[in-house]
């Protein structure tokens, strides 16, 4: 009787879980065009305001590896309503925020939530869709990941223009308490809950490897990467990173199952994905930033220019999923990447006369590609994993995705920073006679010159490892024999 509504289960359980993910990835980066508003608000630096968007990520990259003890742990039901109600916690301490502190411990805690939304999903996929629908089903995945941070922006600014910032948590508390209605009716479990143990030791050396590391990243752009401190936090992280994965690799039950990277496809995808969101998120802080504090244009203004993009999001997304089924990774791939490059390099001679027409036909050239890259990516190197290790590849694809976000913004700005400051004493040095003013102007737009220059290097480099990376023939031969040799070690 199960099997034969499984189809009809199979729709709400994408409805409510998609509007699950798109909340909270909407809560990730709607603030984004609000930052240089709260830097004066709050009276803090670009290095301390960066912590909304990197904090938020860090608490999900350290969370999302124990997403598969979770998912063994409880249901698909009791997982997913838990989210819910962390990021409605989450998202009414940001509402009443009195000071900065409060809004970061508000921010942290729609992370917690977060976190285990993304992974759940994924798994969720691979359990009800054959390989074959896979990707279709990942692309409408790819519309809530991709459309929802393309269109935080422009909202925000139709709200922040009219209201307040705080009106982005409060009109977003009506919306969540929504779902978690629909959640308590409709939603249905794909698994059964088991007595799964929790490697506490794993969780505490992920915590301060991700943890200590990208703290070294984000304190380098105040104190400089020579500073003693830096070093200390950067090689600290390294060493319980590392200690962390020797324990996952000796380990009969680990808690992020690394034999996945022994998938060529798998490991090739995780980085390509790795520098994407480097790009992704580092594009969605940088060019804000640019607009509002560099050349004067409002929040509103801000958003309005990132909407075209975001509405073109919207329409590729299915299709690019679509595609993957019938294409392959490699050639959508390649894809994307020829438009993503050229739109970064139109943005690494940024000036105080770049029109605003051509920084949005930019971002609409920038966005059509990367809809052809990050879900499909991400469903490329699932595919390539056997059932068994299905919810580690999904937990580690997006542990690595989150990290890589969250280290990826922290060095983003830090060049910035950097680079600003370097260029501001230079030109002191060299005896321009030119007003505060425009010496702080100049040396803002230079240190984001620099800044896109460095995503659109990880983007080439994005490009290099999907020439080199398999073809799905290829790649399904490569599966075959990896799951032989793993089989062979394990007996």
């Amino acid at each position: 009787m199960s099997e034969q509504k499984q189809p009809i289960n199979r729709g709400l359980l994408m409805f409510v879980l998609l509007l699950g993910s798109f909340l909270s990835i909407l809560n990730q980066t709607i603030l984004n065009v609000a930052l240089p508003d709260l830097m004066n608000q709050f009276d803090v630096s670009a290095t301390t305001i960066q912590w909304l968007s990197t904090g938020f990520m860090l608490v999900n990259g350290i969370l999302i590896p124990v997403t598969a003890f979770l998912m063994k742990r409880f249901s698909t039901r009791q997982l997913f309503i838990t989210s819910m109600l962390l990021l409605f916690i989450g998202t009414l301490i940001n509402a009443t925020a009195p000071s900065f502190g409060f809004l970061l411990t508000g921010r942290l805690i729609q992370a917690a939530g977060a976190g285990i939304i993304m992974p759940l999903l994924m798994t969720v996929v691979l359990v009800v869709f054959p390989a074959e629908g896979r990707g279709t089903a990942m692309g409408m995945i790819g519309l809530a990941m991709i459309f929802a941070p393309a269109i935080g922006p422009t909202l925000a600014g139709v709200v922040i223009e009219h209201l307040s910032w705080r009106w982005l948590f409060i009109g977003m508390l009506p919306l969540v308490a929504i779902v978690i209605g629909l959640s308590l009716k409709f939603l249905i479990n794909v698994s059964e809950p088991s007595k799964a143990k929790l490697d506490v030791t794993s969780v505490i050396l992920s915590t301060l490897g991700f943890g200590l590391l990208l703290y070294g990243f984000s304190t380098a752009g105040d104190k400089g990467w020579g500073d003693l401190l830096v070093l200390t936090f950067v090689v600290a992280g390294v060493i319980f990173l590392y200690t962390f994965c020797r324990r996952q690799l000796s380990s009969g039950d680990p808690l992020l199952n690394l034999k996945v990277f022994k998938y060529k496809t798998f490991t090739m995808t995780a980085i390509i994905n790795s520098l994407l969101t480097m790009v992704m998120y580092g594009d969605m802080i940088l060019l804000p930033i640019y607009l509002q504090a560099s050349r004067g244009f409002s929040v509103l203004e801000t958003g309005l220019l990132l909407l075209p993009g975001a509405l073109i999001n919207a329409l590729l997304s299915p299709l690019s999923g679509r595609l993957l089924d019938k294409v392959g990774i490699k050639p959508l791939a390649i894809f994307g990447l020829i438009f993503t490059i050229p739109a970064l390099w139109g943005v690494t001679d940024l000036s105080e006369s770049t029109t605003y027409t051509y920084l949005m036909v930019r971002t609409i050239i920038l966005r059509i590609g990367l809809t052809f890259l990050s879900m499909p990516i991400t469903a490329g190197g699932l595919n390539a994993l056997p059932k068994e290790l299905n919810a580690h590849g999904s937990s580690v694809t997006n542990t690595v995705r989150q990290v890589a976000g969250a280290i990826g913004t922290a060095l983003i700005i830090t060049v910035m920073t950097t680079s600003s400051t370097n260029y501001a004493e230079e030109l002191m040095q060299s005896g321009n006679a030119l007003s505060k003013a425009q010496l702080a102007l100049d040396s803002a737009i230079h240190g984001t010159n620099v800044a896109y220059t460095f995503t659109m290097i990880a983007a080439i480099l994005a490009l290099i490892v999907t020439i080199i990376m398999p073809s799905t023939k290829k790649a399904s031969k490569e599966k075959e024999a990896t799951d032989k040799k793993i089989a062979t070690e394990e007996s």
